[in-house]
């Protein structure tokens, strides 16, 4: 089976700051993988070449067998177009800390945007499964509503309909609850734990230590852009093996 992800000694720096410094990780497809660590470590950086919103300096980034940003001929590599990059990001659904919604657009205007803008779909077509993807995030009553007559929770999960409108293989989370109040964050945890429950490949960054746990197939700790530490998430926060990861996780358990 092809992983979804395969990342293989990738390197990232902007000028000297080193911030990935050799990534070796896999996630396979249907997995929910949560990535966890302080700031500056790296986490959201990896998240974003993924995607090449990023572009790495060394190694290689597979997405479901695709070398992301990048084509092989012989030992070299070469860059693709951006409109090749476009293509091979259209499968990928990027949820970020900031919704980012277009403010002068309804709800249901902000997710139908994407797949009329860029695969062409019919205003018809776009809008009905705007609207069922509303419901599926428990905002089909808000579709007509403007970002700024919505809550900050209501407007990560437009942006996570948003994302989905485009039928996306992967879907990436960096820190999808980080800029919420306390009591928006379930309900956008629960509206994840739904695309789980569906099959949804998902990579998070996140704080959310009960949500890792209790959603996550797999689990990596990382620091000072390396992984420390990987596994289970049960058994990665009740049993760590590294002290750089006990360390952390007494500090946020």
């Amino acid at each position: 089976m092809t992983a979804m992800v395969k990342a293989e000694g990738v390197h990232k720096s902007y000028g000297a700051a080193h911030i990935l410094k050799g990534i070796d990780l896999e996630v396979a497809p249907r997995e929910v993988f949560c990535l966890i660590g302080p700031s500056g470590s790296g986490k959201s950086t990896f998240l974003r070449c993924i995607n090449h919103l990023e572009k790495i300096n060394a190694g290689r980034l597979w997405v479901d067998g695709e070398l992301v940003g990048y084509r092989q001929k012989g030992d070299k590599l070469y860059e693709l177009k951006d409109s090749e990059v476009a293509l091979q990001r259209r499968d990928i659904g990027m949820v970020f800390q900031r919704f980012n919604l277009f403010p002068h657009m309804t709800a249901v205007e902000n997710v139908m945007e994407a797949p009329i803008q860029v695969k062409g779909e019919a205003k018809a077509v776009a809008r009905e499964r705007a609207l069922k993807l509303l419901d599926r995030v428990g905002l089909g009553d808000k579709a007509g509503n403007y970002p700024s007559q919505l809550s900050g929770g209501q407007q990560q999960r437009v942006a996570i309909a948003r994302a989905l409108a485009m039928e996306p293989k992967l879907m990436l989370f960096d820190e999808p609850t980080s800029a919420l109040d306390p009591e928006l964050v379930g309900d956008v945890l629960d509206v994840m734990r739904g695309l789980a429950e569906d099959g949804m490949t998902m990579v998070v960054v996140t704080h959310e230590m009960g949500f890792a746990r209790e959603v996550g197939d797999n689990l990596v700790f990382m620091d000072g852009g390396v992984v420390v530490e990987s596994g289970n998430p049960r058994d990665v926060l009740t049993n760590p093996q590294h002290d750089r990861t006990k360390a952390f996780l007494s500090k946020v358990l």
